[in-house]
Parts: structure tokens; C-alpha cells; sequence
């Protein structure tokens, strides 16, 4: 048995003390390191907890004065979302791929329409690709102008949208999908017996156009209604440009009421429509030249002055300017130019601003910051105007484009916002009669005024045209399915309020 000195054990023991001591400490850093870990994430889970419960039952704490500040900051970032609709419950036929052609507006109406395809057949529709090939060559996509994830929830009972195709259906795995452009102006016995036959053996078709490819009229009750209720529910902007919208709409209204003016007299307009009055030579070369350059403006040699004649062109800002005057808007009223770059700048529009002086834009309203993220996105820009254009005092087109048709329908929504649908062909004939000196201005006024007093925006039935679906009146422009309670809507536009033509 070994014995140790008592100086050996001494020196031992000084040796180990240190050590224990060491440990000691090491042990009450880590307890401490563990306790305040611990309470943070206690209090995180607890801030989150009444957090959330706060979003449901807000009056829960409101007696508490500390939380004051915390319920206002969670009311301003998590507004408190709707109760899902229960999904609907269907054998799924297939899937529906879609990509859109066109500007903004032009989308959004294929859009409800491809909807409504896909609950008529019931099928799985992918959330739409949008244009980035047109004239305007904006690379947004859906997600960049709509809030993807409300148009896909506030739909769920109608028809189930997914984001993308399944794994097994993407090119890497050689699958290629039927690509097809619909018949336009199809009604729905053309989807039931020829498109739906072919999901029996292609699993997904991809619709590669689809602008128009739903008729205006013969549609039943139900499908209507639900073109209507994509349109005005489902298709929300994001967050983003709905606050700058609105931001916009505010500013505007402060200053009083005003017209929002969509002055279509822009580049690729001109160049489409062949229209050049009011244009240098040069000017209509360049407008011939780029419509040249584009493959499917397939008119290419235009009378621009036979155009004119037949109320196909936009009016020129010089025009708009006497009808507006015409009209008997005062010298003060606020014009917000609801539109891209003027063509010809502002030299085309100084007599428009030397008859309204209170003329503003985009641009002249908000600060350069503000817009940079929406410049080069054309459909965002046009989403900006979407806002204000219906929330405006009075709206002006002076085209009845896409933009102008969508806006009017939407207005008519609201409770039938005043809108101006100029007759243009009437128009351009009274413009020349007064620029010639046949007609005195007290002449002219009283001629604009008389032909344009059943063209306000006003209730009235759809003109049905059998046969020429193209020169009928639009559904999105007037819904009138959508405007009522009752199938025949007697009580709003009156028995005899009867626009078709035979």
C-alpha cells in the first residue's frame, strides 16, 4: 500500500481546488446561458401566442394598457384574413395550363375567363402565365401584379389552382402538353364536346392564347357570375401597388373631384391602329416602321385617314381637348392622364394643359423613389392607372380599348360611376364640321352634348349582335348578369331596355 507525505497530499490538493473551482464556474455560466435562453424564448412564444390570439379575439386586452401599443402595431401588419370557404370536391379531369397575350387588361379578362373554363370542366388550373413577348415586353409575372395567394384561396370552393404542374409533368421528364389555341367567342357546349374529350388522353393542354375565347352572351347564369366574381373578388393587385394606388386615389381626391382621362395616344396604339393625325412625316413613318416590325399586327398598308373617318382611331389630345370642353368641364377640374408616354411628349399635349392647367400624372404626384420599382413593368404602371381610373369623379377613354372597356365594367360594379364612352366616328365628324367653320362652337357643343347623353355609363342591356361576336358589346364592359338579383333584370334595366339587333 502506497503512503503519501503529507507535502505531496498538500501540494495535490492545491492543485485540484482550482480545477473544481473552475468547473464550478463553468457549470453556473451554463445554468445562467440556459435560464436567459430559456426566457427569451418564453417570451417570444408568448408575444407570438397574444399575437395571434389578439388577430381573433381583439377585445381579449384591450382592458390592459401595456398592450395598447402591441394590438395597434398587429392590427397594422397582420390584417385578420378571411375564413377559408371549404373546397369544392371534384374528380379532377386534367390540368389547364394558360398564358395570357396582351397588356394588363387584357390578361385579366382572359384570366377570369380560363377560371371558368376550368370549373366547367373540372379541372386543375395552374396559376396563368402572363405576356412578355408583346410590344411592351414586361417580364412581371402573376405574382408581381396579383396577390397569388388570395386568388388562389378566395376560389377554393370553385376550382382547385396550384402554382405549378407536378414533377411528373415537367419537360425534364419528356412530358410535352397538348398546346392548342381555344375558337374564340366559344360558348360552353364547345369546351363539353371538343375540349373536354381531349383530356382523356393529353393530361394537361396548354391554352397558348386567350384573349377572347369565351362569347359575351349564351353563357348560363352561373358561369357569368363567376367571370364576374374572379374579376372583382378574386383578381386583387399585391399589396404593394394597391397602397401606392390608393395613395394616388387620396392625393387626388383631396384636391376636389377629378377625371381620370385614358389618353390613348401612345406608340404602340398609333403604330397598331394605323392611326397618324395630327402626325410630322417622320412621326408616321417611325409608326409605320415599328408596325412592320411586329409579325402578328397583321394589317400592315392603312388609310390613316379612312381609320379616322370610321371611328377607329384614338382621339389625338388636341381633339380630346375640345370634347372635354365641349362636354362642359370647367378650366379647374383636375385631369389625371391615365396612360404611358404621350406620343410627340409634351408638345402633344400643350393644348390639352393650356385648357386644363391642373393636369397630373403619375410622376408629377409621387416622389421618383416611389415609382422606381414599378418603371420598365408596364402592366404594374397600367395597374396603377386600373386604381385610380375607377375610383375617379368622372372616366374619359378616349379608345375603347381593352383598358377603357375593363374600367367602364368595373365602374358600372360600383354603382355605375359616371363614365363618358365617346362615339368617336360621330365625333370626328362634328370636329371637322366645326374645325371647317360649318358649325359654330355654341353649335358644336350642343351637337356633342345631345349625342352623348345615353352614353354615361347608365344602365343598360348588353347589345347583342348574332353572329358578329366581335362588334357586340363586351361582357367585361357591361355584366350585366353581375348588376342585378333576378335572372331578367327588368327592375334595373326595364322590360323594354332591349339592345339586340336582330
Amino acid at each position: 500500500m502506497e503512503v503519501r507525505s503529507e507535502s505531496e497530499v498538500h501540494v495535490r490538493s492545491e492543485k485540484v481546488l482550482p480545477l473544481q473551482g473552475q468547473m464550478i464556474q463553468r457549470t453556473r455560466l451554463k445554468v445562467w446561458f440556459i435560464r436567459v435562453c430559456s426566457s427569451i424564448l418564453i417570451w417570444t412564444c408568448l408575444v407570438q401566442l397574444i399575437a395571434v390570439w389578439e388577430l381573433y379575439h381583439p377585445r381579449l386586452f384591450s382592458g390592459f394598457a401595456g398592450y395598447t401599443k402591441l394590438s395597434v402595431h398587429v392590427e397594422e401588419t397582420l390584417p385578420s384574413p378571411l375564413p377559408l370557404l371549404p373546397a369544392r370536391n371534384y374528380t379532377n379531369n386534367g390540368f389547364l395550363q394558360v398564358s395570357c397575350n396582351g397588356g394588363l387588361n387584357q390578361m385579366r379578362a382572359a384570366i377570369c375567363d380560363m377560371v371558368t373554363v376550368a370549373r366547367l370542366l373540372n379541372l386543375t388550373l395552374v396559376v396563368p402565365e402572363l405576356d412578355k413577348t408583346s410590344f411592351w415586353a414586361d417580364p412581371s409575372n402573376f405574382d408581381d401584379i396579383f396577390d397569388v395567394r388570395h386568388f388562389i384561396d378566395s376560389l377554393r370552393d370553385e376550382v382547385r389552382i396550384i402554382k405549378r404542374l407536378p414533377k411528373r409533368f415537367s419537360s425534364r421528364y419528356g412530358y410535352q402538353p397538348l398546346e392548342m389555341p381555344p375558337v374564340s367567342w366559344s360558348n360552353e357546349k364547345y369546351y363539353l364536346q371538343q375540349i373536354l374529350p381531349l383530356f382523356s388522353k393529353h393530361q394537361v393542354i396548354h391554352f397558348n392564347r386567350t384573349d377572347s375565347r369565351l362569347a359575351n352572351n349564351g353563357i348560363p347564369l352561373e358561369l357569368q357570375k363567376l367571370r364576374c366574381r374572379v374579376n372583382f373578388q378574386a383578381l386583387k393587385f399585391t399589396p404593394d401597388i394597391e397602397a401606392l394606388g390608393e395613395k394616388l386615389v387620396r392625393m387626388l381626391q383631396e384636391r376636389g373631384p377629378f377625371v381620370a382621362l385614358h389618353l390613348r395616344y401612345e406608340m404602340d396604339m398609333l403604330a397598331f391602329s394605323g392611326c397618324t393625325h395630327g402626325c410630322t412625316k417622320e412621326e408616321a413613318e417611325e409608326l409605320k416602321r415599328l408596325r412592320y416590325a411586329f409579325p402578328w399586327w397583321r394589317e400592315k398598308e392603312i388609310v390613316s385617314e379612312e381609320r379616322r373617318s370610321q371611328g377607329l382611331c384614338p382621339l389625338t389630345p388636341e381633339e380630346a381637348t375640345l370634347i372635354l370642353q365641349a362636354l362642359g368641364f370647367e378650366k379647374d377640374i383636375q385631369i389625371y392622364i391615365a396612360s404611358g408616354d404621350i406620343y410627340g411628349g409634351e408638345r402633344r399635349l400643350a393644348a390639352l394643359r393650356a385648357a386644363f392647367p391642373k393636369i397630373v400624372k403619375k410622376d408629377m404626384l409621387l416622389e421618383p423613389g416611389e415609382l422606381r420599382h414599378f418603371q420598365n413593368h408596364s402592366s404594374q404602371m397600367a395597374a396603377l392607372d386600373f386604381i385610380v381610373s375607377t375610383a375617379s369623379s368622372v372616366f374619359v377613354p378616349t379608345y375603347d380599348g381593352n383598358m377603357a372597356k375593363v374600367v367602364e365594367g368595373h365602374r358600372r360594379y360600383l354603382g355605375f360611376k359616371k363614365t363618358i364612352q365617346l362615339d368617336r366616328k360621330g365625333l370626328v365628324e362634328l370636329l371637322d364640321l366645326h374645325q371647317n367653320g360649318t358649325l359654330t362652337w355654341n353649335e358644336f357643343t350642343a351637337a356633342v352634348r345631345q349625342s352623348h347623353e345615353g352614353r354615361m355609363g347608365q344602365p343598360a342591356r348588353r347589345r347583342v349582335i348574332a353572329d358578329k361576336p366581335k362588334e357586340e358589346d363586351y361582357f367585361y364592359a357591361n355584366p350585366q348578369e353581375c348588376l342585378c338579383e333576378g335572372k331578367t333584370c327588368n327592375d334595373l334595366f326595364g322590360p323594354d331596355n332591349s339592345t339586340a339587333v336582330k
